[in-house]
């Protein structure tokens, strides 16, 4: 009898049992995230490189005729096309990674399957990374299918110049949209919740951040409003390691989205922990 009363006392339920990160599980969860946008990878993959070339192309011929150059820097210009080209594609990343991390948790709630993902061995620190891990890795096959696509397209020019600049800001972007999108996830009740988030946030941030033109070419306040942008300083950092020159300071736009980053995944961590309109 004493050996079952402490059975008990070590087993009891809510009692973790598994010690330290079970990859397993962890692994289990990332696979089932990837597998489930790769079973449409025609939509979720293919189809946004070919929206964003679309975008090129209509830009480039609109605004990029006559040798129109962008000035990035006093005295450094680049071609217009070589100049959003870059933007395009980590604009594309970002868009996708906020759309893979909405989407689990929300359909889950509206479904009613929820338990799917509450009730494996995961802690909440194993639940998010899986969650975003496979947000990031959606966001980075997106963007290698644009920079593909664009290699084909005549008179632009995409080789990195700077690799690093490249690997971090588009990784700091993708997972800054996908803690974006699994707080939506989180928030959102129905998909008009999540659609909401994408149409009044999203885009309007993406699009208002440097895309399709420089900084220096507005006014003293709007470049004010524009460095409080966070998308700004992924975008100016990203391309970057293209042009080899940016609109933003690097070492505070990278050290700022990191310190975002930690901020996001703090209060994705709090709210997954108490079960924050997710286990009522």
């Amino acid at each position: 009898m004493n050996d079952q009363a402490n059975n008990w006392v070590r087993f009891a339920p809510g009692k973790p049992v598994l010690k330290g990160v079970n990859w397993g599980g962890l692994k289990t969860l990332y696979i089932k995230e990837v597998r489930r946008f790769f079973k449409v990878q025609m939509q979720t993959v293919w189809a946004p490189a070919i929206t964003t070339l679309l975008y090129l192309a209509i830009f480039t011929v609109a605004l990029g005729r006559g040798g129109r150059t962008v000035t990035v820097a006093p005295g450094v210009e680049f071609p217009f096309a070589n100049f959003i080209a870059p933007g395009l594609i980590v604009m594309a990343m970002l868009q996708n990674a906020f759309a893979n991390s909405s989407f689990s948790l929300l359909v889950g709630k509206i479904q009613g399957n929820i338990v799917d993902y509450l009730m494996p061995p995961l802690s909440t620190g194993e639940l998010i990374a899986g969650l975003i891990g496979a947000a990031v890795t959606r966001a980075f096959l997106v963007g290698f299918a644009v920079w593909l696509v664009m290699l084909l397209w005549p008179g632009v020019s995409v080789m990195p110049a700077r690799p690093e600049l490249i690997l971090w800001f588009g990784l700091m972007g993708s997972v800054l949209l996908a803690f974006l999108g699994l707080l939506t996830s989180i928030w959102a009740e129905k998909f008009d919740h999540a659609a909401a988030v994408t149409n009044f946030v999203v885009t309007p941030l993406s699009l208002l951040s440097g895309t399709f033109y420089s900084v220096h070419q507005l006014s003293p306040t709007f470049q004010a409003v524009s460095h409080a942008n966070p998308f700004f300083y992924v975008i100016s950092g990203f391309r970057a390691g293209f042009l080899g020159h940016a609109d933003s300071p690097l070492l505070i736009g990278g050290i700022g989205l990191l310190l975002l980053n930690l901020a996001m995944w703090a209060l994705c961590y709090s709210l997954l922990r108490r079960g924050w309109k997710i286990k009522n």
